[in-house]
């Protein structure tokens, strides 16, 4: 469906590290996307859009041949990975997810800055997510204005999101 996060970093918790996601991280990718949709979009979407979402997100096959070629980081925390970030094109945020008990506790956050940082470092001028109506706070709050609403089908479901986009200043350090 597009990009997944919640806002609110009030929990704190214990540094989360990152790094590179690998082909066989791909069954917890999908277990944290479908926990965070039934767990967490339920004041968004009614329970029919939550299971279409969700049955999308945890198809593994689908998720891996996806990711194949994106630039996939997950956030881990004494070695359990407590989200993902997915960047495709090095211009578009494809999916945010983060587990849900690790709501609030800076992981979409770490994960969204060191994915901004990497595609400004690669050149790119903006960055794009198609978010949830649970993300869109979240996206919000980091400089992301809304361009266009969209619906689309998953599973003979409609689902709305928010194509957004944020402006990237040059890379820190340049010299203008």
């Amino acid at each position: 469906m597009g990009a997944e996060a919640v806002s609110g970093d009030a929990k704190r918790a214990p540094a989360a590290a990152l790094r590179p996601a690998l082909p066989g991280d791909v069954p917890m990718l999908a277990a944290i996307a479908e926990a965070a949709i039934l767990e967490l979009t339920g004041e968004d979407y009614d329970t029919d859009q939550q299971e279409a979402w969700a049955a999308a997100a945890s198809d593994e096959e689908a998720l891996a041949a996806r990711l194949k070629d994106q630039l996939t980081l997950v956030a881990t925390r004494d070695g359990e990975v407590m989200g993902f970030i997915a960047l495709a094109d090095n211009k578009l945020i494809d999916m945010l997810y983060v587990r849900p008990e690790a709501v609030g506790e800076g992981v979409a956050s770490l994960l969204y800055d060191a994915i901004e940082r990497l595609a400004g470092a690669r050149g790119a001028k903006s960055l794009t997510v198609d978010a949830s109506d649970t993300a869109l706070d979240f996206f919000s709050t980091r400089g992301f204005a809304p361009k266009q609403r969209n619906t689309l089908s998953l599973g003979g479901v409609w689902l709305a999101n928010t194509t957004m986009e944020k402006l990237l200043g040059p890379p820190e350090g340049s010299v203008h």
